[in-house]
């Protein structure tokens, strides 16, 4: 599947749940908060409050989903994953606002005895059926969360599964308020908004995370290293960053190879390491590769070396006396160590093929560029 491919069935699937969830979650809100208020339940009517969030999420989903499957664009030449981040963080926060809601009003009343109430039975049986309704959208959303690899998605089922745990609490607590215990409704309440606060964290931490461009984690960094080290060619792999945007990653990466291959030798192997990481690790869908003839991290700068043009230029004033220098064919500049090694080419001809005058012209090359902290060594190939 294409990365465009993936976008839009992401959308498709966010779209999907989306509108399951939000009907649910309408009839969900509509019941808890009227049963609630009817059935004398503060723990009802928080849970119904929990779903009403859940559908403002389902509400964000849609929105985040529709854009963040948007292809790259010239303002946004990553795409628009972080929609989806920015959909998450919102979640957190609204969770987290929503639990402070609850928990005040709960204590209040905890403060308070006189302001307890006792559930009637239809506090309870509301609650069984949120269980048993938020934890079917959970594994729902779930499914779609890993066929598309989104996670938005993701956190949105754990707030199904977070909504279904609080309606667990809520049964528990009305129906020990009926036995008597009138507190425990209260208390139920509480509890609910501590889960309903530690999801919105959770989430929201992660987000703000990515949002600060946080790169994978160390197992999946090791995945990565040993994908790339499986190409041919490839000597070494250092300065690997990664960075996560919605339910994608990208990854830049030096690689050490041979210092003699040719560009288009290095240029064949860090295609391939790109097709390999795309094909290999999920996430990935956006890589750099740079390619290094010797360990950038540790080697000595080569930037205030002469280039090319400039090179050439000085070659030509230290061997003026080298007659046969005039016949090059070809120069190869090596940048290495902090200095350059020179392979000069010249014609067969220039020493009449005799092995001897070669050396010779070879040692009288290196001996005129000796003073020139610039260049190392120069080695003479006769064609």
């Amino acid at each position: 599947m294409t990365d465009q491919e993936l976008r839009i069935e992401r959308a498709r699937a966010s779209a999907r749940t989306s509108i399951v969830g939000g009907v649910v979650n309408v009839l969900l809100t509509g019941a808890k908060l009227v049963g609630g208020y009817v059935a004398n339940s503060q723990a009802l009517i928080a849970d119904g409050v929990h779903s009403l969030s859940d559908l403002i999420a389902d509400g964000l989903v849609w929105f985040a989903s529709h854009h963040a499957s948007q292809a790259p664009d010239e303002d946004h030449p990553y795409g628009h994953g972080r929609y989806e981040t920015v959909a998450t963080l919102s979640f957190g926060a609204i969770l987290i606002a929503v639990a402070i809601g609850i928990a005040w009003s709960a204590g209040e009343r905890l403060f308070n005895p006189e302001e307890l109430l006792v559930p009637t039975s239809l506090a309870l049986y509301l609650a069984g059926a949120s269980v048993v309704l938020k934890e079917w959208l959970y594994w729902y959303t779930l499914h779609y969360a890993k066929q598309v690899r989104s996670d938005m998605l993701r956190a949105h089922a754990w707030h199904h599964r977070s909504d279904a745990i609080s309606s667990v609490v809520v049964f528990l607590g009305v129906g020990g308020a009926m036995m008597g215990l009138n507190y425990l409704d209260a208390i139920a309440a509480v509890l609910v908004a501590y889960m309903i606060a530690k999801v919105g964290w959770d989430m929201g931490y992660d987000a703000m995370h990515e949002l600060a461009d946080r790169g994978l984690d160390a197992e999946r960094l090791a995945h990565i290293k040993s994908t790339i080290a499986s190409v041919g060619g490839v000597r070494d792999v250092h300065m690997l960053r990664t960075r996560k945007h919605g339910g994608h990653a990208s990854a830049d990466v030096h690689l050490l190879v041979d210092p003699t291959i040719s560009v288009s030798e290095g240029h064949a192997i860090a295609i391939l390491v790109e097709q390999r990481l795309k094909r290999e690790i999920d996430e990935i869908t956006d890589v750099t590769v740079h390619i290094d003839p010797e360990d950038d991290e540790t080697a000595p700068p080569t930037m205030d070396l002469p280039l090319r043009t400039e090179a050439l230029a000085r070659l030509d004033r230290h061997w003026v006396g080298i007659a046969a220098a005039s016949h090059r064919q070809g120069v190869v500049l090596h940048y290495l160590g902090g200095r350059i090694e020179v392979e000069v080419i010249l014609p067969l001809a220039v020493c009449e093929g005799d092995p001897d005058k070669a050396r010779i012209l070879g040692e009288r090359l290196q001996e005129a560029v000796k003073d020139d902290a610039c260049f190392h060594r120069v080695t003479l190939y006769l064609s």
